[in-house]
């Protein structure tokens, strides 16, 4: 329907939210940059509306309305940013959508409220998207983005009136995963929902992000024409190597070097500046020094390029003004519907055949494979590159992002899902940029594909105890990779290692591991490697001899993997003098099997033995030594027994009273620490019990708050450096009688200096834990549980799961600690309740998810039995919320 007239309050027009400001990207794989409409937009708003066309116009406004009104401009250009919102979708300069919402007051249809009037939590909305971008996504991406700004705002409900004949509106409506009511009158559709987020809005948003970022990078790494901008004819420069290589690789497409120097470079048509080539440009490689860079992408934006991988350095890496200009140029970039590729990056890579694309600084290329490679370093892209080509590993595509401007692992992680031409990611990583999407996405994508990944910084961790920010941070990353199901190794070697079977070798399919070989002393090495990995050793080790021929050797080897109680294969074997070792790896690779994975160690022999080496599947990978081989052997045993594992659920508990919550952690300013009883209501809202205390003030006190609640009763110091000691001299437990109440009131007053004691029903015997959650700056927040006690505390004895949490994720983490035995009935106690635990863990990890307010909590001591899980004492600090990483509608970071 058209705009309602509705007073724009006094709100200031030019304030609105900063962080309803975001660049997304489309399902076409361009982008956008949306905000908020300022008074300053009204000439781009009407130039918009004179690009509608009628039919378009006429869908919108329910008649012709060929030109905006001055009187109409004005309101449509100036909201409140409350009451009324509008977002605009800019391309360069130019406004291509608009989206807003009306808050509904007055009697209308639903949210009536007591005296009859309209109860103000909804708004009418309304979109129009210029017709040569419609089909783009960009009604479903405003949808999502409104209702966010109207939550914020209190609003609860959407309504839309749109003609039944706008077939394409009503779709951005009916599949965006809301449950809308319907009701037609005279040809016009009157729409209702309800705007919270569901399981489908929300599987249906990521759904559309997985598609839109995967189509982004698609674009990037299938341009149909690339050029050089900054190509030279100097063979020292970086813009004549680029070129070099591009010509090199026989690009499937045409090359145009830009140089406003020379008519050719390389023997090939220069023009002097992108604007001067005839035809389209998908990919620009941008070779020129930093300063420059600004002009360039002026011709960038006008010339339609889609995207950018930018080599030059001089940017984030050199210091504060260099970030601001890497800034400038990726927000510039999305603003004009480019992604960027660096700055400062080594380049891209895609080794299909229909592609054949290097636009990178790599002189050497692996050759054509199934694994993807994403890497930050464009010096250790380099090496990567050229160790892949000679461990054998061929490559799908690479990517060397380097500064991370705007293309991430995580686009990459996002293509590869949905790439035929890839099996196995893998990943060089420094830092993370958006963690917990990363999280999100490694998840899902390593139930199909696996993922191994280096992360630098692993031997940063600062030594000593676990509670040191180093430490929660390596915990933080750990814990990350574990819950996705990432492979983690320490160095680029286990990289490849692993990358070789995973690429060339089916997953095991348990970890009874058979050994058979040539060598008696090899073939224990390899078994003593496998018992200390996890692994089970099917049958002793396997001795032909070494004057066995290459059939024996063969049928050796068909013999074990023929076994019903063999899952895997580690072959040792040293060449003997009279045979070439060449016989024996042929003999090997005939007698392999499809279905179990074959790990090899050929010693004496130099490199991979070529009769081992074969492009894709059936390869087997051949390791300088056994203990290398047994390694890569068990990460894809330890990956395959994670992707085999129930994914599990994740759990909302029942009995959460998040409203309550809100109010009690609602505008918190500066970080403070909840008293005590505010503390139990919180956790009273997510159904969390704290066992019953008083807080007593003197001996008498003490003495009735026993009574009440009951004895035996536990007394504790108030003072922090007395209640969690280990040596409890700030406790006393099993208190029976008066008497013993009002001693042990002096003994704690005077040993803590204060009047206040804790008095507290005694909770059943158990086991003392502890748990928390913990605030990442990286990751979001953490559930963390870990054993009470010294020598845990000690030795950093916790395990720790990051936000959102399965109940999968729960169990995990309650039997991840290294004292967790000491839970299941450790020398005949009777075993802990377990699924009491989780609950409580899960209770945490919706406490988490819902008020990212609490910064910081701990429940210490929780005692656990088989009784339940009871919780003694609880610390609870609130402060400004962090940004929420992977929350809200869709938009790149």
């Amino acid at each position: 329907m058209p705009d309602s007239v509705a007073d724009s309050s006094a709100r200031d027009p030019f304030d609105f939210p900063r962080r309803w400001e975001a660049d997304v990207v489309l399902s076409d794989g361009g982008t956008v940059h949306l905000r908020p409409i300022t008074p300053d937009d009204a000439e781009k708003l009407r130039e918009f509306h004179g690009r509608l066309s009628e039919r378009t116009r006429y869908f919108r406004y329910f008649g012709p309305y060929p030109r905006i009104p001055q009187r109409d401009l004005e309101r449509f250009s100036t909201v409140d940013h409350h009451d009324r919102v509008a977002l605009i979708a800019l391309l360069g300069d130019d406004i291509v959508a608009v989206g807003r919402f009306d808050r509904l007051h007055g009697h209308q249809n639903g949210g009536v409220a007591g005296d009859g009037t309209k109860d103000g939590n909804s708004a009418e909305v309304a979109f129009v998207v210029e017709d040569g971008h419609q089909g783009r996504g960009l009604g479903s991406i405003l949808l999502e983005h409104l209702a966010a700004a109207a939550r914020e705002v209190g609003l609860a409900r959407f309504e839309a009136e749109v003609l039944a004949e706008n077939g394409q509106m009503v779709r951005v409506f009916r599949d965006a995963g809301y449950q809308v009511s319907r009701a037609f009158e005279e040809g016009v559709l009157h729409l209702e929902f309800a705007i919270d987020p569901t399981d489908e809005s929300v599987a249906v948003a990521r759904a559309r992000e997985q598609a839109a970022e995967a189509r982004s990078v698609h674009n990037l790494l299938h341009p149909r024409s690339v050029a050089v901008i900054g190509a030279s004819t100097d063979p020292t420069k970086i813009g004549h190597a680029v070129l070099k290589n591009l010509l090199e690789a026989d690009f499937n497409g045409p090359v145009y070097p830009v140089n406003a120097e020379h008519r050719a470079v390389r023997g090939v048509r220069a023009y002097p500046t992108v604007l001067d080539i005839p035809d389209d440009v998908d990919l620009a490689i941008v070779a020129v020094p930093a300063a420059s860079v600004d002009e360039v992408m002026d011709g960038c934006l006008a010339k339609g390029v889609k995207a950018l991988v930018v080599v030059s350095s001089g940017y984030g890496e050199t210091g504060p003004d260099g970030l601001s200009a890497e800034r400038r140029l990726a927000a510039e970039a999305r603003a004009h519907g480019m992604r960027v590729v660096g700055p400062n990056a080594l380049g891209v890579l895609n080794l299909d055949p229909k592609v054949r694309l290097n636009a990178s600084l790599a002189p050497k290329l692996p050759s054509r494979g199934r694994a993807g490679f994403f890497c930050q370093s464009g010096a250790l892209g380099t090496a990567i590159l050229a160790n892949a080509a000679g461990w054998g590993l061929g490559l799908s595509t690479f990517v060397s992002a380097g500064n991370r401007a705007d293309v991430s692992g995580n686009d990459l992680l996002q293509y590869w899902e949905t790439d035929p031409s890839t099996d196995v990611v893998l990943l060089y990583l420094e830092s993370f940029g958006n963690p917990r999407k990363f999280a999100r996405l490694a998840r899902r994508l390593g139930r199909t594909k696996p993922i191994v990944a280096v992360k630098s910084g692993r031997h940063a961790v600062v030594p000593g105890l676990a509670a040191t920010a180093a430490n929660v941070d390596e915990a933080s990353v750990q814990a990350l990779f574990e819950q996705a199901g990432v492979i983690r190794v320490d160095s680029l070697a286990q990289l490849f290692d692993t990358a070789l079977l995973l690429a060339h070798q089916p997953l095991p399919g348990g970890k009874r591991v058979a050994v058979v070989g040539n060598s008696t002393a090899i073939g224990l090495l390899a078994a003593d490697t496998l018992l200390a990995q996890g692994l089970d050793l099917a049958g002793d080790p396997v001795d032909v001899g070494a004057q066995a021929t290459p059939e024996e050797f063969a049928k050796a080897v068909e013999e074990a993997l023929d076994r019903s109680d063999t899952d895997a294969l580690v072959v040792v074997f040293v060449p003997p003098i009279a045979v070439p070792g060449a016989a024996y790896a042929r003999a090997l690779k005939e007698a392999a099997h499809r279905t179990k994975p074959i790990v090899s160690t050929f010693l004496a022999v130099e490199g991979i033995p070529d009769e081992l080496k074969m492009p894709g599947r059936g390869s087997i990978p051949s390791y300088s030594s056994p203990e290398r081989a047994v390694l890569a052997l068990a990460r894809a045993v330890r990956y395959a027994r994670w992707r085999a594992a129930p994914q599990g659920t994740f759990v909302r508990p029942e009995g959460i009273d998040l409203d309550r919550a809100r109010s009690i952690v609602d505008n918190p300013g500066a970080e403070l620490r909840l008293d005590d009883l505010q503390a139990v209501e919180l956790l009273d809202c997510y159904g969390i019990d704290v066992v019953p205390f008083r807080i007593a003030h003197s001996a008498e006190e003490a003495a009735a708050a026993a009574e009440e609640l009951g004895y035996p009763v536990a007394m504790k110091a108030t003072s922090e450096r007395l209640r969690h000691r280990t040596d409890l001299v700030g406790v006393r437990l099993d208190i029976a009688q008066r008497e013993s109440v009002e001693a042990a009131y002096h003994d704690l007053a005077t040993l803590s200096g204060k009047p206040d004691v804790y008095v507290q029903r005694m909770a059943p015997k158990g086991v003392s834990c502890v748990l928390g959650l913990q605030d990442d700056p990286s990751f979001g927040t953490l559930v963390w549980f870990g054993l009470s006690g010294l020598v845990s505390d000690l030795l950093g004895d916790r395990a720790y799961r990051a936000v959102p949490l399965t109940d999968t994720d729960a169990a995990e983490l309650v039997a991840a600690p290294k004292a967790a035995p000491l839970l299941t009935g450790y020398r005949g106690d009777e075993p802990a309740d377990l699924k009491a635990l989780q609950d409580l863990v899960l209770r945490l990890a919706a406490l988490a998810e819902d008020l990212p307010e609490v910064r910081s909590l701990k429940l210490e001591p929780v005692l656990a039995s088989a009784a339940g899980a009871f919780v003694s004492s609880a610390r609870i600090v609130i402060g400004p919320p962090p940004s929420l990483h992977d929350a809200g509608p869709r938009r790149l970071r």
